[in-house]
């Protein structure tokens, strides 16, 4: 039927409305409505249904804004906790602190009291810190972070992300270093190798503490500063561009003129430039392609492999060496000074994959080709069909292997980027001061290592502390550790 024709249709809202109520009062059937008002059932249930939806939410229980949630009892004792969670929780500074307690808790407070009872803090948190057993530590990443002038040394445990050093100093030579390296080895730090740049003063230290522990390179800093060659080559081969075109629009004005053969050896030469720049920059930006893909990567070829193209490499870095690029030169001179350090990973890697190979009983190449699948995409076609000729190879093997080869290469630190993630954090609370302390660094590394993870990339981080990771032991709130009683809602 054409609802422009029907009842229903021009039934108004008052009609409606009667409908809706006759139906929620239950006095009459349905059918005997829908009958007396010439409607469809289904009509009729329609309207019971708008009206039940408006009832529910006149009806609905909201909470008002100033209804009182629950009561907090607030002690001394809990002001003192608060503060500390405002100061390495909120990044707040003491005057902060002030204010906030001042104008929401109508507590007055002086900057000395919170400083105070700050230190009181910082004591229990040192106490922790140096009573903390360190064995457990393999591959420490260590590394040199600075406010303003001040260096500030640091060590993180490559797995758990626990940072076991974060010294202000005045020095970073080998003297310091060593110094406090082997307070860490009085914690029971015995590593099978650490990680660090290149810099002289953390190499010099960690030789003369521990002799026999070998320091690998970190391939972060030296992809940092490829990266940053090939912006600076392609910013340069712009410009090269830039002059070329400029040189063109002044030639073709210069032709209305009558005087275009003026411009025409700057032009010629403008070209030329261009041309030599442009194919320099792309030269570099494959030559460090291959470098960081092939080379410093975790899935790729064995140790003498990675060796010979690492020579390659240096050579045709050498190639391109001239007077206008000096950053090739430096680049090229650090990879030559660094390159067994770069590819120490690479000969941990090869172990691995013999343990592998021998637990699994498969050939060694057959490894390094489920170790060379990582490389490829999921999304691609051409991973797939490795996949699958190798499946074929290792059968009921494959998945075993696959996993072991996945297990070796996340256990096989190559940079100490973890470091630089820690540096991001702190940054929140160093510029808050112009000058750093031990007192306030032991607090900071105390709450860094206790406070558990909210997110992480690393699923097995999530709800877990940097401790808690290192130890495989549960310890209780950070707050409770200090001495304070966390509040609960009965």
């Amino acid at each position: 039927m054409n609802s422009t024709f029907s009842v229903a249709f021009h039934l108004q809202p008052r009609h409606r409305q009667e409908i809706a109520v006759k139906v929620l009062s239950q006095q009459e059937p349905i059918t005997q409505i829908a009958q007396e008002k010439q409607v469809s059932r289904k009509f009729v249930y329609q309207q019971q249904a708008i009206a039940q939806q408006a009832l529910d939410r006149a009806f609905e229980k909201k909470e008002p804004e100033q209804q009182v949630l629950y009561s907090l009892p607030i002690t001394h004792q809990w002001i003192f906790q608060f503060m500390l969670a405002l100061i390495l929780i909120c990044h707040c500074s003491y005057r902060g602190v002030k204010e906030i307690l001042r104008d929401l808790f109508d507590y007055s407070i002086s900057i000395g009291t919170i400083h105070n009872r700050v230190t009181a803090a910082v004591e229990k948190a040192r106490t922790i810190n140096q009573t903390q057993d360190l064995s457990s530590i393999k591959v420490p990443l260590l590394d040199e972070l600075f406010q303003g002038s001040q260096p500030v040394l640091t060590g993180v445990d490559a797995d758990s992300t626990y940072c076991f050093l974060l010294e202000a100093v005045e020095h970073r030579d080998e003297d310091t270093w060593g110094w406090y390296l082997l307070e860490a080895e009085a914690q029971g730090l015995n590593p099978d190798y650490t990680i660090a740049d290149a810099g002289k003063g953390i190499r010099a230290g960690q030789k003369a503490a521990w002799v026999n522990i070998p320091c690998h390179g970190d391939v972060w800093h030296i992809l940092d500063q490829c990266d940053a060659l090939c912006r600076n080559l392609a910013k340069k081969a712009q410009g090269a561009t830039t002059q070329r075109e400029k040189l063109e629009h002044s030639m073709e004005l210069a032709k209305l003129k009558g005087k275009g053969n003026k411009l025409s050896a700057k032009l010629t030469k403008a070209h030329k430039n261009e041309a030599i720049v442009q194919k320099l920059a792309s030269d570099i930006r494959i030559l460090l392609f291959w470098l960081r893909n092939d080379i410093l990567s975790l899935a790729g070829a064995n140790w003498s492999e990675r060796m010979e193209l690492m020579h390659f490499i240096i050579e045709e870095l050498q190639l391109r060496e001239d007077q206008a690029h000096k950053g090739i030169k430096a680049l090229r001179t650090a990879l030559s000074n660094q390159k067994g350090d770069l590819l120490a990973f690479a000969e941990v890697l090869d172990k691995k994959m013999a343990d592998i190979a021998h637990k699994f009983h498969v050939s060694l190449s057959q490894v390094r080709q489920v170790c060379l699948l990582m490389k490829k995409s999921l999304s691609t076609n051409v991973y797939w069909q490795k996949w699958n000729q190798v499946y074929h190879q290792l059968k009921a093997k494959f998945l075993p292997v696959k996993e072991a080869v996945e297990s070796a290469m996340k256990s096989t630190p190559r940079a100490s980027s973890l470091v630089e993630n820690l540096n991001s954090r702190l940054r929140n609370y160093f510029f808050l001061r112009k000058h750093l302390n031990s007192d306030y660094l032991d607090l900071l590394r105390f709450f860094l290592n206790h406070r558990r993870f909210m997110a992480s990339r690393v699923p097995e981080r999530i709800g877990k502390s940097p401790t808690e990771l290192m130890t495989g032991e549960k310890h209780p709130h950070w707050l409770e550790l200090l001495g304070f009683n966390l509040f609960q809602r009965a």
